[in-house]
């Protein structure tokens, strides 16, 4: 965890956010909660393969019945 000291009596607030966000980019915090945003189930080439030609042909339907005006 983060650990930050108190402000200064004549520090500006810039500055403690400053100091803050320095502190935390350091300590790794934010990468890991990325990573874990990022996170897939390993999963075969071939199926992720065929979920993507899958969402090809339904963007491809949808932008088709969008030109003729179709819900």
């Amino acid at each position: 965890m983060v650990q930050v000291t108190r402000k200064d009596e004549k520090e500006a607030n810039e500055n403690i956010i400053r100091r803050f966000n320095r502190k935390v980019l350091q300590s790794g915090v934010l990468s890991n909660a990325k990573t874990s945003m990022r996170f897939q189930k390993p999963i075969s080439k071939t199926e992720r393969r065929s979920k993507a030609i899958i969402r090809k042909q339904r963007k491809a339907q949808k932008l088709s019945k969008a030109r003729l005006g179709v819900r």
